[in-house]
């Protein structure tokens, strides 16, 4: 662990971007090529030098052939097959596109894998997506230091983001539809493998990305999650209200306890705080990756680099799986997963003096076509790599929007890892129903509140 630490600046100087657009260059500039030399969302158009990386065009703009909705996604790559598999036994021919967490976990576990397969930019979104986050790259701003965005609406906020706080707000604004119902399950399995499966129904409502968002009523997304199997958990409820501005207003939670039978209000949703039935295997602040406050680290970007990420995971979000097809000791099923070469940012975070989290550092690797948080390093305090974490997408391409249909945590230290997301026997995500603030309100949480 001690040698990653001390590689981690080698490997990152050697793996970022000397054709990127550069940071430091002039802004304006840089917008005007949006749409152009720049998607609309702000990654580089063209593919790579050696062609690894195809140009973008467009990504998934109508369902493959056979696709009805209601349906679990059918592949649209099915005759991909792996480029190349990295083990324990190649893995150093390949670090340079491998984070270091991906490194640990591979020489840790002779059972993992990752199976890289051919690239393919599936990444889309409506055009009024495109359109407002090419307006937005002209009148965002951060305010109050890192802690919240003005002058956004609907699209990414920064789509050629200066620092690592902007490109942080990407991915918190980012699209991922209006709203969205789901049941999904999620699994702590036992180093030896042996798990529990805990369901949630889930309710996602995105007023950030409507017609019409006024940003002066300041909430940016609504969640709440029911807790309904097993039954020793079931009953639970927290509700969520995140902000965009969040000093002005920090994000407000609200739990039903079924044992009192009460709404309370819940402060210590969030940071480092332990997730919901997740065994003490991930924070509350890396549900969808990353989530909340931006003010216990400072965010440094330090520019993009090609990197084997999960993607298009159709094989893991397919309805003919058992779950234990999937949930294997320490890791999931490797054949299962895909990965690809893509373009990503890179934003390390490290702790503030004067402030706590269980994580002294955190390296976020975020995908350049969509601003999904793709790969996240943990380090513990004493700067050794603790968890990786990997999220799984596929495009909804009845959305579409990129998504997730899994993430995980690996805990390297313990051997065990959480996963959140599992749909693979359950109805398929609803996009669109339609939400109101009103259905997120601690008065609905109440008269939910029945066990």
């Amino acid at each position: 662990m001690k040698k990653l630490k001390k590689a981690l600046p080698r490997v990152l100087s050697r793996a970022l971007l000397a054709g990127a657009v550069a940071l430091t260059a002039g802004t304006a500039a840089a917008q005007g090529q949006l749409g152009r030399d720049l998607t609309p969302l702000g990654a580089i158009k063209a593919g790579n030098a050696d062609g690894t990386i195809p140009e973008w065009m467009g990504g998934i703009t109508q369902p493959p052939a056979g696709y009805s909705p209601g349906m679990h996604h059918p592949d649209p790559f099915p005759a991909d097959q792996p480029r190349v598999t990295i083990t324990s036994q190649n893995v150093g021919q390949h670090a340079d596109k491998l984070s270091p967490g991906q490194v640990a976990m591979l020489k840790q576990y002779p059972t993992y894998r990752i199976n890289v397969y051919p690239t393919r930019r599936s990444a889309s979104a409506p055009q009024r997506i495109y359109d407002a986050s090419i307006a937005n790259a002209s009148r965002a701003k951060l305010t109050d230091g890192c802690n919240g965005v003005t002058g956004a609406k609907v699209g990414i906020p920064f789509p050629v983001p200066q620092d690592g706080c902007q490109a942080m707000w990407n991915h918190l604004l980012r699209w991922r539809g209006e709203s969205m119902t789901r049941r999904v399950g999620q699994v702590n399995p036992t180093a030896g493998g042996q798990y529990t499966m805990v369901m949630f129904e889930d309710d996602f409502a995105f007023p950030y990305a409507r017609e019409g968002f006024d940003e002066n009523t300041n909430v940016s997304a609504y969640f709440i999650q029911r807790v309904v199997a097993p039954a020793r958990l079931a009953g639970e409820i927290l509700l969520v209200h995140e902000t965009i501005n969040q000093v002005r207003e920090p994000r407000t939670a609200w739990t039903y306890n079924p044992g009192q039978r009460r709404v309370r209000r819940a402060p210590n949703v969030a940071y480092d705080n332990p997730g919901t039935a997740a065994d003490g295997l991930r924070t509350s602040d890396q549900l969808d990756m990353f989530n909340g406050a931006l003010d216990r680290y400072d965010w440094k970007l330090l520019g993009r680099k090609e990197m084997y990420v999960p993607y298009n995971t159709y094989k893991l979000h397919g309805d003919k799986l058992s779950y234990d097809d999937i949930i294997k000791a320490n890791h999931l099923n490797p054949d299962l997963l895909r990965y690809e070469l893509h373009r990503v940012w890179v934003v390390d975070a490290t702790l503030k003096p004067g402030t706590s989290h269980v994580y002294s550092r955190r390296t976020f690797y975020i995908d350049e076509d969509s601003w999904q948080i793709l790969v996240v390093d943990h380090y513990d305090q004493r700067g050794q790599i603790w968890r990786l974490a990997e999220a799984y997408p596929i495009n909804y391409y009845d959305v579409p929007v990129l998504w997730t249909t899994l993430e995980a945590s690996y805990d390297l230290q313990s051997g065990r890892y959480t996963a959140v997301g599992f749909d693979n026997r359950e109805r398929m995500y609803e996009f669109g129903v339609p939400l109101s603030a009103g259905d997120f309100s601690p008065d609905a949480l109440r008269r939910e509140g029945v066990r």
